[in-house]
């Protein structure tokens, strides 16, 4: 089941007092692209490797449902087929797009997953971007509108042909959300699971806060706001994630506009904390896309939601819920 999960650390480290056996275990793998690092609270290691194997299952079955680089997947094979006639979903695809749709009704469509009718003219490792023909050509297939699902099918349809959904943003929320239901199932209270930019905590670090940072956007050795948090989630998206440097000095990053099929400017980096990290992981997309004032305006409106924004000056912006924690980001 874990053929696709490569291992790559499995550590323990031992912080008990005397007589009591129960440690904390760290492990890190690659899946869905992405490092996937979790460390929790178990009574045994026989019990934690059992753990570990079923998390790290949850993301191999996500990546090969969800994934829009396998030609193999249940995502492309939708891709394929859905303009021609209503595609029966598994329940974890059509829960995905059903969060989807609800963030981009919620962004007022800041967040749509139809941007893979362009995002797949963009190659980062190859350092291809499409001209301005080739975008302007593919905007018009852009409108999650467009995807329609049947609840009591629980079906989905492309009401325009040449829509391509990408759930990039918004499927490692999803898996991170799912490792943690896994990881209660197994008796675990606390416990950290994070798939790149998108982390939950369960519960605290055993009488103290988890300290997370989020990362300074223009340095990976230091963090531009470090927060004391416990039993939520938390979600980044950054210009710094996946980019390259075009010939004439512009970034050119995946967080893509809906309405230019262009890199978002304005914003190096977004970081939504929330209950649940499909929600989160969605929304930081969708603040980066609409800006500080429009962002902040919309997460202070739907409640239970915080948000930190580091702007193109490097400013730092916080919602009405959050003090200012920390330092900013150095000029």
């Amino acid at each position: 089941m874990l053929s696709r999960v490569r291992i790559l650390i499995a550590c323990i480290v031992t912080t008990v007092a005397p007589g009591v056996h129960a440690e904390w275990f760290s492990y890190s793998a690659t899946a869905m692209t992405t490092p996937i690092e979790l460390e929790f609270w178990s009574e045994s290691a026989e019990q934690a490797g059992r753990t570990r194997d079923a998390v790290f299952a949850v993301f191999e079955d996500i990546d090969q449902r969800m994934s829009r680089y396998r030609e193999t997947s249940e995502l492309s094979a939708v891709n394929r087929q859905a303009a021609e006639a209503p595609v029966p979903l598994s329940e974890s695809l059509f829960a995905v797009f059903q969060a989807a749709q609800r963030v981009s009704a919620q962004s007022q469509g800041a967040f749509d997953i139809s941007f893979g009718s362009v995002g797949y003219l963009y190659d980062y490792r190859n350092r291809q971007q499409p001209t301005d023909t080739d975008v302007a050509l593919q905007l018009q297939h852009i409108n999650y509108r467009d995807i329609v699902l049947d609840e009591t099918n629980r079906t989905v349809f492309y009401s325009k042909p040449g829509l391509r959904v990408d759930l990039g943003g918004i499927a490692k929320g999803y898996a991170v959300d799912l490792g943690v239901e896994v990881l209660k199932s197994h008796g675990v209270r606390h416990a950290r699971l994070s798939a790149g930019g998108d982390m939950r905590l369960l519960g605290d670090k055993r009488g103290n806060p988890w300290v997370v940072g989020v990362r300074d956007p223009r340095s990976e050795a230091r963090n531009a706001v470090v927060l004391p948090l416990a039993d939520l989630a938390i979600s980044t998206s950054g210009d710094y994630e996946r980019y390259f440097i075009d010939e004439a000095g512009n970034r050119v990053h995946h967080i893509l506009s809906p309405q230019t099929g262009r890199p978002v400017q304005g914003i190096q980096s977004v970081t939504i904390l929330g209950s649940d990290a499909i929600t989160t992981d969605g929304l930081s997309t969708a603040v980066f896309v609409l800006g500080v004032e429009k962002g902040l305006a919309m997460i202070n409106r739907l409640g239970g939601l915080d948000a930190i924004i580091i702007d193109e000056q490097r400013r730092i912006h916080y919602s009405d819920g959050l003090a200012t924690p920390g330092r900013a980001a150095s000029q």
